[in-house]
């Protein structure tokens, strides 16, 4: 099958999943991970599925004559409940594209294909959607589903501790410090990359909610350390005729030349 049509399969079953409408009265207040790179510390309601999607991602990058666009489409994660406190996700972008363009060598290449697997569990360890502080673990492990110049073709894993604190009068701030190993760019070796993201939100009535993050990542790669910084900034809208639904959308500011120049997406989160 072609990815093509992978794509729009995986657009086809996110759209049937909408139809089915959770009772959002005897839930939790809906608490996606998305917008942002930050990760909330609410898991899932026992027994519901929530879906959250990027329709479209885009990233632009320029560093030493070399630029790279990146377009991702339908970038999923599924969300199943187990219980008060714990659930299970699953990741995947059906379709990536990655376009690079070489001055030096004057060279164009393009990579299209099925983006990695990535396998997590969240386990809310206090204030899940209750009280002013939340923490959890959020480990996960990624599956090389990828081919070359999309993914690595390497098993890495990593672990998330996403936290929140309600500062009162609509503002709430997020935290996300993220350890992981990641296979070395030129043997079979391991290193470690940190993450880190801190992100302040501001509710504004009528179900809008916006935000702003700092985020850096520090790849300890032998080969030599990437640093990577950003400044980004998003808004969610949750209709008030039902708390299932969430739109979002987001641009990003990278601050170096290792950190694409400008991101931008827009997604959907739904519970049922």
């Amino acid at each position: 099958m072609k990815l093509k049509t992978m794509s729009g399969l995986a657009v086809l079953a996110i759209t049937a999943a909408l139809s089915t409408t959770a009772r959002a009265g005897d839930l939790r207040d809906l608490c996606p991970d998305r917008p942002g790179k930050g990760t909330s510390p609410c898991t899932v309601d026992p027994g519901h599925i929530q879906l959250e999607t990027e329709f479209f991602n885009a990233a632009f990058q320029r560093q030493a004559g070399v630029t790279t666009d990146t377009y991702v489409t339908a970038n999923t994660t599924v969300k199943y409940g187990l219980t008060d406190n714990w659930d299970i996700e699953a990741a995947v972008a059906p379709y990536t594209v990655a376009r690079t363009h070489d001055e030096n060598a004057a060279t164009r290449r393009t990579v299209q294909g099925f983006g990695d697997l990535i396998l997590r569990t969240k386990y809310n360890v206090l204030g899940n959607g209750a009280g002013a502080f939340g923490i959890a673990l959020d480990p996960f492990i990624k599956i090389p589903t990828a081919k070359l110049g999309i993914g690595n073709h390497a098993v890495e894993g990593g672990l998330l501790v996403p936290m929140s604190l309600d500062l009162g009068g609509d503002w709430s701030l997020g935290a996300t410090p993220e350890v992981d190993v990641l296979k070395n760019g030129g043997d079979s070796g391991r290193h470690v990359s940190l993450t880190g993201v801190v992100g302040l939100g501001r509710a504004l009535g009528q179900g809008v909610t916006l935000g702003a993050e700092l985020w850096t990542s520090q790849n300890r790669d032998p080969m030599g350390t990437v640093r990577q910084y950003s400044v980004d900034f998003d808004v969610a809208w949750q209709p008030q005729d039902s708390g299932n639904v969430q739109y979002d959308a987001g641009i990003n500011r990278g601050l170096n030349s290792a950190t694409p120049r400008w991101q931008g997406y827009l997604g959907l989160t739904r519970r049922f």
